[in-house]
């Protein structure tokens, strides 16, 4: 039986997770077209995980993921983070504010959350997911004995292999054009950035898997080149964020829709992780000299500070506008219709 047919669904479509921009709405409506919609809730904690869950459920009987972050606990050096916020404070002060006088680990890797487990286990999403990393054996075979497929993000053959030996079902390969944070399990070790192409066609072949491409897909002609590279699916993140259905706010809807949407940068002066966004005022400061950031995610929690000092003055220049190479390409319209249309042009 393959992936899709597992999951019941009709079209090789994967909306992705894209916490803080997907929606339980979100994700029911793609899943009711035949997609597997996906929400995340690395930025939750597990009353806020079944909170979703339980939202999407009562809006689709059909498939839908879970993805989770999987990121090592980051370093505490209070030498780094106060120098980081040394640096930080002429960009506040621009705002008439402050940095904070602490920053916190904002957001608990499900490697270290016993309680996100828990909920899993009980909850059995059809599909759980991971970013960043996998989590150790025993998490994995509590999942699996749950009934939940299992996804990985992977942006080398070294990550798709560990997944494999880890038991993982599938692997989304994120290639470099990809918005949001990518997915290397090392962050601050060697990056090929192979882009998509290149990266789908690499697993397909060698990593003993089932590949789903992810990164710059926009269109049903990128996914029907995926699924002729070797692909079971195509993972579309940036094609949904101009959907009513997800929370992306007025502003960043704005810069998706306005030529700022052809300029996009691989930065981590927003988290602390390499990531691509829009590029906007805090990307080109971090793109110059700036001190050593505290590790993913305590930078976060800075950059979350700046960003809303700088709303309140109304400025938009410092959020965190996740996009992928492909922005320009955006269409604003329902999540069912986008899969509609999407599935039509993969078939014309």
């Amino acid at each position: 039986m393959t992936l899709l047919h597992r999951l019941g669904l009709t079209v090789p479509i994967i909306q992705a997770p894209m916490a803080g921009v997907s929606t339980p709405e979100l994700a029911a409506a793609v899943s009711n077209a035949g997609g597997l919609g996906s929400i995340g809730v690395g930025a939750t904690d597990a009353d806020g995980a079944r909170g979703m869950i339980e939202a999407l459920r009562r809006q689709t009987d059909r498939a839908f993921n879970v993805n989770l972050f999987v990121h090592k606990a980051p370093l505490e050096d209070a030498a780094r983070t106060a120098s980081w916020l040394a640096a930080l404070e002429p960009q506040f002060r621009q705002f008439e504010a402050s940095p904070p006088t602490e920053l916190r680990t904002i957001y608990k890797s499900f490697a270290d959350d016993e309680d996100m487990l828990d909920l899993l286990a009980e909850q059995a999403p059809p599909v759980v997911s991971f970013h960043f990393g996998l989590p150790d054996e025993r998490r994995l075979s509590r999942l699996k004995r749950a009934g939940c497929v299992l996804l990985s993000t992977a942006t080398s053959l070294a990550e798709a292999e560990a997944a494999k030996l880890a038991g993982i079902d599938a692997i989304v390969a994120q290639g470099w054009e990809a918005g949001g944070h990518r997915g290397v399990f090392e962050p601050n070790g060697p990056d090929d950035q192979l882009g998509t192409l290149a990266l789908t066609r690499l697993l397909v072949t060698r990593s003993g898997l089932p590949v789903i491409a992810a990164g710059g897909i926009m269109d049903g002609r990128g996914i029907r080149a995926a699924l002729d590279l070797g692909a079971v699916a195509a993972q579309l993140g940036t094609a949904f964020v101009m959907c009513p259905e997800s929370s992306a706010d007025e502003a960043y809807r704005r810069a998706m829709a306005s030529a700022a949407a052809e300029h996009t940068v691989m930065t981590r002066v927003i988290s602390g992780r390499p990531a691509r966004c829009l590029s906007n005022r805090f990307t080109a400061w971090g793109s110059g000299a700036v001190a050593a950031h505290p590790d993913y995610p305590i930078a976060y929690d800075a950059g979350k500070a700046l960003n809303a000092a700088a709303k309140a003055k109304g400025e938009n220049g410092f959020g965190a506008q996740w996009a992928g190479q492909g922005a320009p390409l955006s269409r604003p319209m329902p999540a069912s219709d986008l899969i509609t249309l999407l599935h039509q042009e993969m078939l014309s």
